[in-house]
């Protein structure tokens, strides 16, 4: 692969960062005060693979270094999905890399302005929860679902499950009829009369007493 020849090449050959980067920004510093260019993107008048060679990969390679060890660790080489996004590592490595900000603190991706400026208008839609488990915390929430669904096999725990279901339904009902009546009797905006009278059954040597039910 491209990267790895890059890498290989960069490690054997090519001077660290800071070195190689503030050598060359003198060098061009120089080329723009002869010509007099007042430009904000630097010139060379050498061929394009030499500008490559002099100005972009003494910058980019460490960064492309870091990107591909950092790959490694997220398993990228592994999985087929991962979390890792090489653009925006890439993007954080070299703003905090950047001889501006060498006496700054690191700043994280989501925290670099014209990365934040750009986000609030083109939102990124959430990362599946499935790529942000490590592998201990989705080995936790597969050994849960799986116990549960042991459990929930067992015949007796079915038959409670089927019985919980079927004392839900029955309280829905008479939660149903008690808001069919109160909305009945908003509508007709009248108050039903309290019925007070009681009915007595002699039950063996008992007297059992029933109250009707009042409202209003």
């Amino acid at each position: 692969m491209l990267c790895f020849f890059l890498l290989s090449e960069y490690e054997a050959e090519q001077p660290t960062f800071p070195d190689g980067y503030e050598s060359k920004q003198e060098s061009v510093s120089v080329v723009e005060a002869k010509k007099n260019l007042h430009r904000t993107v630097l010139f060379y008048p050498g061929s394009p693979r030499e500008y490559l060679e002099y100005y972009i990969f003494p910058i980019l390679l460490p960064g492309m270094a870091e990107l591909l060890h950092q790959a490694k660790k997220e398993k990228c080489f592994e999985r087929k999905r991962t979390k890792f996004i090489a653009c925006d590592f890439l993007t954080e490595w070299l703003y905090n890399q950047n001889p501006k900000r060498k006496d700054e603190s690191f700043t994280e991706f989501f925290s670099i302005p014209f990365v934040s400026d750009w986000l609030k208008d083109h939102p990124r839609p959430p990362i599946p929860l499935s790529l942000l488990l490590s592998e201990e915390e989705a080995s936790k929430v597969i050994q849960s679902f799986w116990r549960g669904y042991r459990v929930r096999c067992d015949p007796e725990v079915q038959e409670l499950r089927e019985w919980q279901k079927q004392l839900r339904e029955d309280k829905n009902v008479i939660k149903n009829l008690k808001e069919f009546w109160m909305k009945q009797e908003a509508k007709g905006n009248r108050v039903i009369p309290n019925l007070t009278h009681r009915r007595k059954w002699h039950w063996g040597e008992r007297i059992v007493s029933f109250s009707s039910p009042q409202f209003g």
